[in-house]
């Protein structure tokens, strides 16, 4: 019988969807577990201190000596990955961040306790300068004010190497500067850590109006200026391609787009032209204070939402989320396998 209205077969969707189970099936590749998440953590050079962060509710600068109390219970619920930066309040800041890759980097310190306490925990390294130089800005600067990006590859190198050396199992360099990757992999070739140490470039960091809070949580704002000259600019697709293929060619173990929320586009097309690597995203202090505010405004239902946003990003082609939500994410996921 042929009745007016009734699809063709092949075009009724209503019976892929009328459970849970079936639901589910649909959206395989969207899953959130805990191998999808990293926890970013500031690790400031007070070892007793919890320091709030205005700007950012809820989350924390955590001193060495109250690191292992807060990670141990989100490592007991699943925690595979945590991304450190340094914040800096009595270590002495200069032109060139000399005390990036010095004993007095609180992450350098951090680095052997966290792989003692926490053996499976993988351990990755924003490398940067902008918090350990006095004109904030990624990297050396040449007389004038601009980037002197020779001398800038070639110091954030070598505090990827310090990185490397106490233990960091990840290098994460988010400064932007052309060649950064290639100089990193060169560094730990010369050092005999090349087969043990990823590099996962901030291949697309673009210059976003979403990085505030985080400056105030690392204490990084330039002191003049900003970072347009090289951060990508938001208007462009071409740029992140061109920023993708070079840190391929130079060695990239791992890609990330940052922000995500409004660059899933970009997470996309990176995706389809690099599906043999891991793709990573940073849900970045912008996007997690929007996303609170409006939960404790009783605009949204934080875990619903949550969840809708996560499994965009899976869609979108992330492979692994960098959000300061983990360890609400990880409560959620708990007694389970996945969100």
């Amino acid at each position: 019988m042929n009745y007016t209205g009734i699809p063709q077969n092949k075009h009724i969707l209503h019976s892929s969807i009328s459970n849970k189970t079936l639901r589910d099936w649909q959206g395989l590749s969207c899953n959130i577990t805990p191998n999808n998440l990293m926890y970013p953590i500031f690790i400031v050079d007070e070892p007793d201190s919890i320091q709030v962060i205005p700007s950012m509710p809820g989350i924390y600068r955590f001193g060495l000596n109250k690191l292992k109390d807060h990670l141990a219970p989100l490592v007991s619920k699943g925690l595979q990955s945590v991304l450190l930066f340094g914040v800096t309040n009595s270590v002495p800041k200069d032109e060139n961040g000399t005390h990036a890759s010095t004993q007095y980097n609180p992450v350098i310190q951090a680095l052997p306790m966290l792989k003692m306490w926490f053996p499976n925990l993988t351990i990755a390294c924003d490398v940067c300068l902008c918090a350990y130089t006095s004109h904030g800005h990624c990297g050396v600067l040449q007389a004038d004010g601009t980037i002197n990006n020779p001398s800038s590859i070639e110091r954030i190198a070598q505090v990827g190497l310090s990185y490397a050396k106490a233990g960091a199992h990840v290098l994460a360099p988010s400064d932007m500067m052309d060649g950064r990757i290639g100089a990193i992999k060169q560094i730990l070739r010369e050092h005999g850590l090349a087969n043990k140490v990823a590099v996962l470039s901030y291949t697309a960091k673009f210059a976003s109006n979403l990085y505030g809070p985080f400056r105030d949580a690392s204490k990084s704002a330039p002191a003049f200026g900003d970072r347009k000259c090289y951060q990508l600019p938001y208007e462009s697709t071409g740029l992140a391609l061109r920023a993708a293929a070079r840190d391929v060619e130079e060695g990239a173990d791992m890609l990330m787009v940052k922000p995500v929320l409004i660059y899933m586009d970009i997470v996309k097309e990176l995706k389809n032209r690099y599906p043999e690597y891991p793709m990573f995203v940073y849900q970045v202090s912008g996007e997690y204070a929007m996303i609170h505010h409006a939960a404790k405004a009783g605009a949204i239902d934080l875990r619903l939402l949550l969840t809708e946003v996560l499994a965009s990003l899976r869609r979108s082609g992330a492979d692994v989320i960098i959000t300061y939500f983990a360890p609400q994410i990880l409560e959620w996921i708990h007694g389970k396998s996945k969100l």
